[in-house]
């Protein structure tokens, strides 16, 4: 329960109020609602942040994971399940996703998806014009009217047959440094959601719809139970029934595969399924296992595919968990997009992601996600090929699936080789994605694939991974800090030499690029998420 009447006073950065958008969504009303959601779980949001770090040194120290003793009689108890989907959220077999930006959301919302999740976390450099830009087009969304105007006066609205729209907030981990209480600044999740639902539910509900949230970066189900009891706390707060606020959670952490059931369980009064962020989770495997030794290292990130040991094991048991649950099982993100100007690399791009999509409709997921509108037709094909227009199909339980904590752990199968190759690619994405980044572009399209802060951590963790434990290369030459630092010298050259068109017009960052991408690589102490690092960086 949260009682806006004597929740703490916001302070806001000074110019907060002058970004286009601010006076629709910076009302009295609504940043009080984020003051008493904050002063009731900050204390809560920190102790789940402490128990992820005292998970960490548990896995740095043991080496492994394992499913959690104290909680076997939630994944053994065949009773309970999720209630069923909202009507307008049971076909997902497309979900497109961007971020929050007018021409993007429009597009989105128009391709022809049966889901578009607006993106405030891995898609979204969040600067604090992005951010309520961001707020201010979801408003605009939901009640229709948002419009574009581009380049060469061409016009955008929005169709009248569009996508379903789902939020996905930030994580726990990040705070919302330009609003503040006594106590410091709140919590961007606690921020993107409360500002999505305070200003939105209520006119979702009035067109038959409802808010519906993706939440991103758990790693236990005591973050799912923080997540409901914020939920809980808004709806109470707003007179909105309970179970109102639906939700999907993405299963990115390799912590919280080990706790599917119980984060479902957690949330079953609203959760409508998982989805498997599949370049999060294997951020997320390098990261917690990065100093246990050199049978946890993986090859380069192109060679770690979904059909490796480790990651169809992951995606086996979220369709399983799913299945027995009666949630819906949506499958992750190709990263390759279409390139209209080069048609033979378009139609590998295209073969690849029919494979992919095809991959996860036969394993059971019901949907899965794509980053490109030319990509919807591609997905639903797949999907269509294998539910033949039903959906009941797919609730057949997977009693077939028989996955232990080994078989989730089993990283040392993963077949490929740790190349210079691969390790120069590392270096290049991670420079291009960060200059772009502070730039305020928070997905960028880097040698035909869509690259955002997810895909980049991977990049960046497994540089430190292999310098850590001085990994050989198929060259023969040692991943050191000197061959490190030459790479990144090359690589920074290039950047430099390229004509980049910045779509937010902000001034090149290459020199800012350079030295957070070596501080994030070559320190000793693992940063746990390089928008930490870069966040004061961004205006």
């Amino acid at each position: 329960m949260v009682n806006r009447g004597d929740a703490s006073e916001l302070d806001l950065v000074e110019g907060a109020r002058t970004v286009l958008g601010a006076d629709e969504v910076l009302t009295t009303s609504a940043l009080a609602f984020v003051a008493a959601l904050h002063d009731a779980f900050e204390p809560t949001r920190r102790a789940v942040l402490e128990r992820r770090a005292e998970r960490r040194r548990d896995i740095a120290r043991e080496g492994r994971l394992d499913f959690l003793p104290h909680t076997g009689h939630i994944r053994t108890d065949a009773a309970w399940r999720v209630p069923p989907a909202p009507r307008e959220l049971r076909d997902r077999r497309v979900e497109i996703t961007g971020p929050p930006d007018p021409k993007m959301m429009i597009n989105a919302l128009n391709s022809g998806a049966h889901v578009y999740m607006t993106d405030f976390e891995d898609s979204l450099a969040p600067s604090w014009s992005n951010v309520i830009g961001g707020h201010a087009n979801v408003m605009h969304a939901v009640r229709g009217d948002l419009r574009f105007d581009g380049a060469g006066g061409k016009h955008y609205a929005l169709a009248e047959d569009r996508a379903v729209l789902i939020v996905r907030p930030r994580g726990w981990h990040l705070l919302e440094g330009r609003v503040s209480s006594n106590d410091g600044p709140v919590s961007a999740a606690i921020f993107d959601a409360a500002m999505y639902v305070f200003h939105n539910a209520e006119t979702l509900l009035e067109q038959g719809s409802g808010p519906y949230l993706y939440l991103p970066k758990l790693e236990s189900h005591l973050e799912a139970r923080l997540w409901n009891d914020v939920l809980d706390a808004m709806e109470s707060a707003l007179s909105l029934p309970s179970g109102t606020i639906r939700v999907t959670v993405l299963i990115e952490t390799i912590t919280a595969a080990f706790e599917m059931d119980e984060i479902l369980y957690e949330l079953r009064s609203r959760a409508c399924g998982l989805n498997a962020g599949r370049w999060d989770y294997m951020f997320s495997v390098v990261k917690n296992f990065r100093d246990c030794g050199p049978e946890s290292v993986l090859p380069d990130r192109n060679a770690v595919t979904m059909t490796v040991p480790f990651m169809r094991s992951y995606t086996k048991l979220l369709v399983q968990t799913c299945r027995r649950r009666g949630a819906q099982a949506i499958g992750g993100m190709s990263a390759y997009i279409p390139n209209r100007r080069d048609v033979e690399l378009n139609e590998r791009a295209m073969s690849r992601v029919r494979d992919d999509k095809a991959r996860e409709a036969r394993d059971g997921f019901e949907g899965t996600w794509v980053a490109h509108p030319d990509l919807v037709a591609v997905a639903a094909e797949a999907f269509d090929a294998v539910r033949h227009g039903s959906a009941d199909e797919l609730r057949q339980d997977r009693d077939d699936v028989h996955i232990t904590a080994d078989d989730l752990l089993d990283f040392g199968a993963t077949p490929g080789a740790v190349t210079q190759s691969g390790l120069r690619n590392n270096l290049a994405v991670a420079l291009e994605y960060v200059e772009s980044w502070l730039r305020g572009i928070g997905a960028v399209a880097i040698a035909n694939l869509m690259e955002d802060a997810a895909t980049a951590e991977i990049a960046r963790s497994q540089v430190w991974q292999w310098r850590h434990n001085g990994i050989v290369l198929d060259t023969g030459a040692v991943v050191t800090e000197a061959l490190i630092r030459e790479m990144i010298d090359e690589e920074t050259r290039r950047l430099d030499a390229e004509t980049l068109i910045s779509s937010s017009g902000g001034a090149r960052r290459t020199d800012d690029a350079r030295r957070l991408v070596q501080r994030l690589v070559l320190d000793d102490e693992f940063v746990d998420f390089l928008t930490l690092l870069a966040a004061p960086l961004l205006g």
